[in-house]
């Protein structure tokens, strides 16, 4: 009876996952909730604690960025990368990922890659290169840079989580670990690329779409560029505004001792976080004149937003569920997570394919891993697998990149799983979490 029952209730929670991610947005959210509430007043389960310090964090980080973005900072960062990859075309495969990367990096949202990939596209085309390869690790190079950024959900996430359970690891100690590894990554798959695929020039179903004179004009008759924008001072100011607040938040989580502390105890990074990304993006709008209507209306707060959502009914509804059989967990897991603790990769990878938000698989995860036995450095060496939604191809940013390929090189095979961006994907991952695990156990 109870296995019945066990069953039955993990049915409830895949089935919420997976009504949730076909209707994508705030459904996957949304529909979580209706998982949590059958678990609480049909299965009688105890509510979990929802995760409101990493909420709060997300909600201040996108108000900051969607600010510059509304101020036309973000016009300025994507005008400058334009003219780096314009200026060296031959090197788009390579170059396009570092772009989206590192442009991840700095705003802490993947989706900055909407503005950039018809770019590299039209870039990709004109030098008659085929677009699939640098785009399909764009999208991917788009989201690994995630766990990379000091102000992204999933690493203060990782941060917070793990000093709740002894290991104290600090927002640069992460990133000592995950850049490095995850541009070690990122090369390796942008190598596999280089080559991939048929040249244009060579590929017969392309050259057969370029009999068609509506073809030919579809694909080479459009060109996609930022360049002529014209950006002002105070657009330009709010880059500097937001740059500054990273640059004292790193410098908070270094040197500790510069934060007030009251009867002994220092001021949290959570709050340091959410004070400093609130006040640059009060100064935005005092300075650098961004209206806060836009930044509502445009795509990272949005986005954002839709991430707050998930996070709140995915990691609420997990909670919930893995407190409730905590210690069955222990008792069956724990023995073989003692001894093949690196498993917990597979663990992470697997729902991350299933709810498609780091900051979501590090909520819920996390804290099961650590109740579990698993060691904080080992866990840190594994933080790339968090990002395994490339697999099945329906992440926004994926489907977005399919539809900016005017080429149909980047495409979404016959089979699902036979899509442009599984190599390039897989090869990142395992590349970097063998870096990352090897560097975490080299440092800590």
């Amino acid at each position: 009876m109870e296995i019945f029952l066990l069953i039955l209730q993990l049915f409830v929670v895949f089935g919420a996952l997976w009504l949730g991610s076909r209707y994508g947005s705030l459904a996957l959210g949304a529909i979580s909730g209706i998982g949590l509430a059958i678990l609480v007043f049909c299965f009688g389960m105890k509510p979990g604690t929802p995760p409101t310090d990493v909420i709060y964090i997300i909600i201040a980080a996108i108000t900051c960025a969607g600010m510059m973005q509304a101020s036309g900072g973000m016009d300025w960062l994507i005008q400058l990368t334009e003219k780096l990859l314009r200026r060296h075309p031959e090197g788009i495969t390579f170059l396009a990922p570092l772009a989206t990367f590192f442009l991840t990096v700095l705003v802490g949202t993947g989706h900055v890659v909407y503005t950039l990939m018809p770019i590299i596209c039209d870039i990709s085309i004109k030098k008659g290169i085929r677009p699939e390869r640098p785009c399909a690790v764009a999208s991917v190079a788009s989201q690994l840079g995630i766990m990379c950024s000091p102000i992204s959900a999933a690493v203060v996430a990782f941060v917070s989580i793990s000093g709740m359970n002894g290991f104290d690891v600090t927002i640069p100690q992460v990133l000592m670990v995950s850049l490095p590894a995850c541009l070690i990554g990122l090369m390796a798959a942008a190598l596999a690329s280089f080559k991939r695929g048929k040249d244009l020039d060579k590929d017969p179903e392309f050259q057969a779409k370029l009999k068609d004179p509506e073809q030919y004009a579809y694909i080479y008759g459009h060109s996609a560029t930022t360049l002529d924008k014209q950006i002002s001072r105070k657009s330009k100011s709010a880059v500097y505004v937001f740059a500054a607040a990273l640059l004292l938040i790193v410098v908070f989580a270094v040197f500790p001792d510069l934060l007030p502390s009251w009867d002994g105890n220092k001021l949290k990074m959570n709050l340091v976080i959410q004070i400093v990304m609130l006040t640059a993006a009060a100064l935005m709008i005092i300075i650098s004149g961004a209206k806060p209507k836009e930044a509502v209306q445009g795509p990272v707060w949005q986005a954002g937003m839709t991430a707050v959502v998930a996070i709140y009914g995915i990691a609420w509804m997990a909670d919930t569920f893995l407190g409730h059989y905590m210690t069955q967990l222990e008792a069956s897991l724990g023995g073989i997570v003692g001894q093949y603790p690196w498993m917990i990769a597979i663990v992470f990878f697997v729902v991350s394919i299933l709810i498609n938000s780091q900051g979501a698989v590090v909520v819920a995860m996390l804290p099961l891993a650590y109740q579990l036995g698993i060691p904080g450095p080992v866990l840190l060496g594994v933080l790339p697998t968090i990002y395994g939604y490339f697999f099945i191809p329906t992440y926004p940013s994926d489907v977005a990149t399919v539809n900016f390929d005017r080429t149909g090189t980047t495409h979404i095979g016959k089979y699902l799983l036979n899509h442009s961006f599984m190599m390039p994907g897989l090869i990142c991952i395992a590349v970097s979490t063998l870096v990352a695990y090897l560097l975490a156990m080299l440092l800590f």
